[in-house]
Order: C-alpha cells, then structure tokens, then sequence
C-alpha cells in the first residue's frame, strides 16, 4: 500500500529541547510528505512548545516527568496507520524516516528499529559508558531471548497501529525502548532494523542522561528482564545455590552422625534444612511465575490480534476511503 493512502504520525518526546525541536519538525515534515508530527512537551522550561509550534507541530504537554510517560501518553491519543517515533535531540536523521516506512510497509512489519550509525568523521556522539551499556544490554537481551538485538536503547523507530494499541507501556523513563524492544521479541511480531545515521547533539542543546545513573537503571532493567521473562532460570538460579550449600553444610553431619551417633553442630543443620526449603521454594516460584508469563504472553498476542496489519481492509486508512466512497456515492443519487 502507497504510504500517500495512510495517515502517518510522528511522536517526539521533548524535554527543553528548544534549540533543536524546530529542525526535527522541519526535517520530518520535508523527508514524509502529509505527515503529522506529535511533539510532546515533557515540563520544558524553555521555548520548547513555542518553537515547535511555529515549526508546523501539533503540540501537547505530559505532566508527569519521563519518557516513558509520554510515549505512554501519546501512544493512547493518537489514532495512525503507521507511528513513527524519534528523539527532539536532532541526534538523529530523519530523512531515514521514507525509508523505514518504507520497509514497514513492504515487510508488512510491525516494528521497524533504526539502528545507529556513527558519522565516520567526527567525535562519537555516545555519552562515556552509553554504548556500553548498551551492548551489554543487547547482549543480555538476545540470550533471553535467544534472537540478535542491535540497538535496544535506540529512540528512532516505526510501528504499526496493531503494535502501538497493544503495547501495554508501563516504563516511565528512558527504559522503554527497552520494553518497546522485548514487548516485539515477546510476541514474537514482524520485525526488523535499518541503520540511521546519529550525531552529535547541536549546539545549546545538553544531553538529560546521567551516566552512572543511568547505567545503575540498566542493571535493574537486566535484572528484571531475567525475572519476568525468564522466572525459572532466575529463581532456579537461587534454589540451585541453595541447594548445593544445604549439600555442602549437611556432608559433614551426617558423616559425623553415623561415626559417633551425634549431631554436633545441630544449628548448622537446621540453617542446612532452611536453605533446602528455601531451594525448593525459589523453583516452585519461578514455575508458578514462568505460568504466569505464558498466561500474560498469550493475554498480550490476542490483543494484539484485534488489529490488523498496516494496509488490511478494515485498518483506519481503509475505512476512512470507503466512508469517504460512500458519502460521494450517497451524494450522487441525491
């Protein structure tokens, strides 16, 4: 389907982002003919909305602070065939936009991932420790999974209406293009990934990441990745330890017991039989867990089936031609 047919909307998150926002908006309005461009001010205290606006936007105010939030947000608002979602930073390229549409609507995909690229000639746009921690993430990622991730803090991407409206979002912050990334491996969708050039932020604007911050949220998104995701091989992990130790501890005991008919060190082999139960606890969760996420999975795909694929009969581009086929029919026998 001619990407012209379809209603494509762009969400730009924006957190004082003035001296930026405006060519962002410009940049997407001349690389995707008729597309709507959502800009999202997240508490700006500068010219943010002022200069978006002027630049051709639509702009609307999130009031809780982070990312996640207003993606949360804008996700819910709008009504698109195709979404596409990009940074007000100008660290990336827009005029990729075409192309991953593009290859959104051939696949058909529902999620397309633009994955960075670094100008060969210039000084890496990467904060110390972001690419980092990246590649450790995407690393971790595709062991879960067991599937190749790329880029899975990148904040340019392409979705289809049947991805967005079953996206649950309930990160608040910069981690959700991390769930973004495993809510597509979870449900297993059409996906695939475009390089896009990424640069340097323009003069006058300041990056709002915090490296050691940050990287401390990373670990904690790695760790709970493993647990909901995979609830038997983490809790499993535990009561295997627990386990092994109870093992070691109870050896001596009972060699001990039937050598001279004692127990000498009763406590030891009380805190042996607690690490035993407590082994046996940590896999009884992690099976009970691993049901609920099967359940949560399968909850997740039948939503998403309610949607159909970017160019079907009854998608909203669709529907909206037919009505408007209808009203000049009923206009016509008048």
């Amino acid at each position: 389907m001619d990407s012209a047919e379809l209603r494509i909307a762009a969400v730009v998150p924006c957190h004082n982002e003035e001296a930026s926002v405006a060519k962002v908006v410009a940049d997407l309005q001349a690389a995707v003919p008729g597309i709507v461009v959502y800009v999202y001010d997240n508490l700006s205290t500068d010219k943010t909305a002022e200069c978006a606006r002027a630049a051709g936007a639509i702009v609307r105010h999130e009031h809780t602070k982070g990312k996640g939030n207003v993606v949360r947000r804008a996700f819910a608002d709008i009504e698109a065939d195709v979404y596409l979602m990009i940074d007000g930073d100008d660290t990336y390229e827009a005029s990729a936009a075409p192309l991953m549409i593009k290859t959104l609507l051939e696949g058909p995909y529902d999620h397309v991932l633009g994955v960075r690229r670094q100008e060969s000639d210039g000084a890496s746009a990467y904060r110390a420790g972001h690419e980092t921690g990246n590649r450790v993430l995407n690393g971790v990622v595709g062991k879960v999974f067991g599937e190749n991730v790329e880029d899975m803090l990148s904040g340019f991407r392409v979705f289809s209406r049947r991805f967005v409206k079953s996206f649950p979002a309930v990160s608040r912050e910069f981690e959700i293009e991390t769930e973004l990334t495993v809510h597509s491996l979870h449900l297993r969708v059409p996906r695939t990934a475009v390089p896009v050039g990424f640069r340097d932020r323009p003069t006058g604007s300041e990056s709002k990441l915090r490296t050691y911050h940050d990287g401390f949220k990373i670990l904690a998104l790695i760790i709970g990745l493993a647990r909901h995701e995979r609830p038997v091989a983490f809790y499993g992990v535990f009561g295997t330890l627990s386990w092994l130790i109870s093992i070691v501890l109870t050896i001596p005991i009972i060699v001990e017991f039937y050598k001279t008919g004692e127990v000498p060190r009763f406590p030891t082999l009380f805190l042996a039989f607690t690490l035993l139960l407590l082994g046996s606890l940590a896999w009884t969760a992690g099976l009970i867990l691993d049901g609920i996420r099967r359940s949560r999975h399968e909850a997740s795909r039948l939503v998403y089936l309610r949607y159909s694929a970017v160019g079907a009969d009854d998608s909203p581009a669709i529907a909206r031609g037919r009505r408007g086929a209808d009203e000049r029919a009923d206009g016509a026998e008048r």
